[in-house]
This record gives C-alpha cells, structure tokens and sequence, in this order.
C-alpha cells in the first residue's frame, strides 16, 4: 500500500496474516462538479440573499491553509451570487479565520482566493489586534467574546468552512469560524479551556471528544459565541479523502451545521472489531501533515483503533515545524498531573494538544515519522524515524509473535470505532 508523507510517498507491504484492515472513510458516489454542489447549496440560499442591498457591506469569513476547504472553488461562486444582487466588490471583504495562528503568505492567499485573488480585498485576523476587535457579549460559561470588529460592523456577515471530525470540539466548522476563528486570543483559549472539568486534577470532560456534540462543553461555548455575531448564513463543505467537494451545507448557521455532522459521520467512521497491536498512519500527506498540530488529529484518530501499550506509526513530515512557538516548550512536564496542573494555571490551546498527544505518547509506543530531530521526538515521549521502514524496523522488535495491524492511509480523515 502507498501512503502519503508531505509531497511524497512510502510503500508498505505487510504479511497477509498480520492485516487487520485497512482504516479508510466510505466511498461516496458524486455524480455532479464540485461547482454544481456549491451552486446547489447556494440556490437554497436565495431568501438569505434577497435581503441584501446595493450599497451594504458583506463580510465572508474562511478557513486558513491548514485547513483545505475547496475555498478557491466556492468563493468565486458565492462572490458571484453577492454581485448579482447587487453588492459591488468594493463592498466584500474575506477575512481569513486565522484563530490564533499565523499569518498567511501572499501565495497562500492566492490558493485560499483562486480567482478572486486581486480582486476582492483580503484580510487575516488578529487575534492580538485589540483595537480591531469589539466584545460582544458573555457566554454562560464566564467566557467574553471579543471578535473582529470587521465581522461586527459589515452589514452581512457569511461563514464558510469545512466540516470534519475535531478531537475535543467533536467537529469543525460552523461556529468554529467565529469562536475560536475571528476571536480574541483569550476567547479562543477560554473555549478551549472548556475541554477540561471544573476543579484541579479533575481532568478532560468525557463529553468533548470526537464526533460529539451533546453536551460538549466547547462545542456549547462556541455556539453561544457564534449566535451572539448573528451570522446571515453560512457555507460548509465536505471532503473525501482526496480533498473532492462531495456535498455542500448552506443555510441557517445552526442547522445547517449540524446537517453536515451528521453526514459526516455516517460516512467517515469505520467500525473495528477488535482493536489491533499497532496501526501504521498517514495523515494523508501535504497540507494535512504540515506541523505537529495539525498531525495530531490523525494521532488522535489513530488511537482509537489499538490496544494499549501498542505501537502507532505515524507519517507526518512537519515541514513548519510545531505550529505554534510555544507548543514543544509544553513537553518539559514529564507527568500527566504536573502537566495538567500547569495547563490549569496558564491555559494554552497549543498546551491542550500537547497534554492530549502526551497522555498518548504514555498509553502507547508512538514512532513519528517526520522533519524533526530526533532529540527533540523523543523529548515529547515519541521514538523519531526518518523513514517508513525505518520505522517498521523499530516497531516489530516491540509486537507480539502473532501481531495485527490497521493501516489507515488518511487518518485525519476517519475515525475507527469500536463496540461499546
């Protein structure tokens, strides 16, 4: 079997009697363009549209790199609906829901636009911008939501997105656009924080966790935050594997969300009979595996399918290193109270992964193919590996006589569940 690693490619050939499965979403059957599922969902939308007026100005808030969303398809054609009734492209700004990562590169603003790149006029948020952004309200919780000012003064605001599995906010997309995407640094991280229980050493709360949203605590956070911006509507793709629009969400920002999960999700689970001694994983390769952030969704994934104390190989290259600059110096607390305990007093979403692929690097032997060195691997808990048979070299010592194992060649892309 191929798997993906950044722009490249490694091949894998197991004993026939050692494969479990292969882990891998279900084949959809699309019989339109991905234009025609955009302009399908677009056209559900024209009561939405019908209130805008010539001279109004229309805020549309997107994904960053990190996250494909098939933006250069589907905001062209949403540009299109706006000019046809009568917003002229002066009066449309993108704003790019950066959350609390960096900015963007002029190149990538050109594959986030396609077309519209030059333009219509682009922006990234800023978190720290505290001028360029305005407090609108407090959610039940405690937490302020202060987002872009920009998104508060258009006179429509439109969220576009994707929808996939989020390892704590149980999917993306939707709400995520506002809160954590166009939101203070210190909105993003109290939402986040939700993820944990009241109370020291209390630990994560049972109810955030992937393809969940009853009762998660985030996922309550982030909406109450995205009603108070009173979206018009919102736009949210979904993708196979191979990065295809397969269908296309439009509508009421609640309801078509929830719509979208749950397409999603009785589509890219994968049932699992019994759990395996080691899973070999891609993320599915370049921009899925860009940093380690990124990657730890398929790690996250990935875990669902094996049995304590085995062995994961996970292929991410991480060609942009952490990202987040603060991210590696969270490793430096070896055990999982001290580390909670100090993600408690000085909370960080980049923290909360760390804590979350620490608690896996203990349960589990996890060997990371990637760009870092190995030093720095193997201060996070993980055995480092430049290669994919570098890695099965080091893993099979560590397996039973008899081992099996799940491969999944997009891992950030299905979740294996098992019975209950």
């Amino acid at each position: 079997m191929e798997l993906k690693y950044g722009s490249t490619i490694f091949s894998l050939e197991l004993p026939p009697d050692s494969l479990a499965g292969v882990v891998a979403p279900s084949s959809v059957v699309v019989n339109k363009s991905p234009a025609d599922i955009i302009e399908a969902a677009l056209d559900t939308c024209d009561h939405y549209f019908s209130s805008f007026k010539p001279g109004e100005k229309v805020v549309v808030v997107t994904s960053d790199i990190t996250r494909y969303t098939g933006s250069e398809i589907y905001l062209p054609l949403l540009v299109e609906r706006l000019t046809c009734h009568g917003i002229a492209d002066g009066d449309i700004e993108i704003l790019i829901a950066l959350g609390i990562h960096r900015k963007q590169t002029v190149h990538e603003h050109k594959k986030i636009l396609g077309s519209l790149y030059g333009r219509i006029q682009v922006s990234d948020h800023d978190c720290d911008d505290h001028d360029g952004l305005t407090l609108i309200g407090t959610t039940s919780n405690g937490i302020k939501v202060s987002i872009n000012r920009k998104a508060i003064e258009a006179d429509h605001l439109i969220l576009t997105g994707t929808i996939g599995f989020h390892y704590f906010a149980g999917f993306g997309g939707g709400r995520k656009s506002v809160l954590p995407g166009i939101a203070s640094r210190k909105a993003c991280m109290a939402s986040h924080f939700a993820v944990l229980n009241p109370g020291e050493g209390a630990g994560k709360n049972a109810l955030a966790v992937t393809g969940n949203l009853e009762g998660n605590p985030v996922h309550r956070a982030m909406v109450e935050g995205c009603a108070m911006a009173r979206p018009a509507f919102i736009l949210n793709t979904v993708l196979a594997a191979d990065k295809r629009i397969i269908a296309a969400f439009a509508g009421d920002w609640r309801d078509s969300h929830e719509a979208g999960c749950s397409f999603y999700r009785e589509r890219f689970t994968y049932p699992v009979a019994e759990k395996g001694d080691m899973v070999v994983a891609s993320c599915g390769g370049f921009p899925k595996d860009i940093n380690l952030i990124q990657a730890h969704k398929s790690m996250e994934y990935a875990s669902q399918a094996i049995k304590d104390n085995g062995v994961m190989i996970l292929l991410a290259e991480c060609r942009d290193g952490f990202g987040n600059a603060t991210f590696f110096n969270w490793f430096r607390y070896r055990q999982l109270d001290e580390f909670e305990a100090a993600l408690r007093a000085h909370y960080e979403i980049n923290g909360q992964t760390a804590y979350s692929l620490r608690q896996k690097a203990l349960r589990f032997r996890i060997i990371l193919v990637s760009e870092f060195p190995h030093q720095q691997v193997e201060e996070m808990g993980m055995i480092p590996a430049k290669t994919l048979d570098e890695a099965m070299a080091l893993a099979v010592p560590m397996l039973p006589v008899e081992w099996r194992c799940y491969l999944m060649p997009e891992a950030g892309s299905v979740l294996p569940v098992t019975p209950v």
